[in-house]
């Protein structure tokens, strides 16, 4: 900071969460730290932040706590085709949309927006776990019926 002035940057961080891999417990901590001293030297941080793959939450605490905004990429098989999707989840002081969106990367462009995702019955269906409890306590209401 002192080498390029005291104005406002910039500062990307590429993964946070590569930070607590040895203390996972410590995240909550280390983000706060991180986000108390850079915020001090006027620094807007765009940080990256892994999320399992199997569950789609966040390691640990993660950072959303910390974070103003949250910008969240997915992605899916539709039709045996690739899929990418963006979604704001967190914009701190600021409407924003909250719908899903297609996204493509184009060489040469960058990311590009193509539509809102379509909706499909996925999005309004129960689990199936959930289906099975509904069934099962419908049997067993209608088998104490004489």
């Amino acid at each position: 900071k002192k080498r390029f002035g005291y104005g406002h940057c910039r500062l990307a961080i590429d993964s946070l969460s590569a930070f607590w891999l040895d203390k996972p417990a410590m995240a909550r901590k280390y983000s706060y730290f991180i986000k108390k001293v850079l915020n001090r030297w006027n620094m807007t941080i765009v940080a990256t932040s892994q999320y399992a793959i199997t569950t789609s939450d966040a390691f640990g605490f993660g950072v959303e706590h910390i974070a103003d905004g949250i910008i969240r990429f997915r992605r899916a098989i539709r039709n045996g085709v690739l899929k990418r999707y963006l979604i704001i989840e967190k914009m701190r002081q600021t409407p924003h949309d909250l719908h899903l969106w297609e996204i493509e990367i184009v060489d040469g462009v960058g990311l590009k927006i193509v539509r809102p995702a379509i909706e499909r019955a996925e999005d309004y269906a129960l689990p199936t776990h959930v289906k099975r409890r509904i069934i099962r306590a419908r049997e067993e209401k209608d088998s104490e019926i004489p």
